[in-house]
């Protein structure tokens, strides 16, 4: 199987009245208007409960800074660990979907479906209610990964990475067809 470069995410939800936090490097936009996410998640961690128990969630996007809390959430569960104290944490909209304000750049979901493909994880989908970015990473008003420092992960490998250099705007890279080659 081939194994391609994913964004790594914390995804936060309130289990039995507490913040729980998740890794989770199956996530992705689905669609802009209206704007809607997809994480996917195994069905026994303790997150995916308190997703469907509130209807909502948080995806909260890492920096290479917090590389060990961020492997620490992914790597342990939240039913043995209590790991609400883990991040200094905030509420938007929706009051439910614990937000980390560690991290630069956070969106706040709205549970609208969930899919289940008979295999371990289900395909959580979310409309994004709210967004919240550092001023510290918006450039001519727009997001910043420079400045963000997303983590990567390699699943095939499983080893976290970074962005490398900006290559070009879809506006500035030179089109070239098979037959001018």
């Amino acid at each position: 199987m081939i194994s391609f470069p994913l964004p790594t995410v914390i995804v936060g939800a309130l289990v039995d009245g507490k913040p729980n936090f998740n890794a989770i490097a199956y996530c992705g936009i689905a669609q802009s208007k209206p704007p809607i996410l997809a994480v996917s998640m195994d069905k026994k961690r303790y997150t995916h409960s308190g997703i469907v128990e509130n209807g909502c969630f948080s995806v909260n996007v890492p920096s290479e800074d917090m590389l060990s809390q961020t492997n620490y959430v992914g790597t342990t569960t939240g039913h043995e660990v209590d790991k609400s104290g883990i991040f200094t944490v905030f509420y938007g909209k929706l009051g439910k979907a614990p937000l980390i304000e560690e991290c630069l750049a956070a969106m706040e979901c709205e549970l609208i479906d969930s899919m289940d493909f008979r295999g371990k994880n289900d395909l959580l989908i979310g409309k994004i209610v709210e967004s919240y970015v550092d001023e510290s990473c918006i450039e001519r008003g727009w997001l910043d990964l420079s400045r963000l420092k997303p983590l990567i992960f390699s699943r095939s490998d499983h080893s976290y990475w970074t962005i490398g250099r900006c290559l070009g705007t879809v506006n500035e890279v030179q089109n070239v067809k098979n037959d001018e080659k």
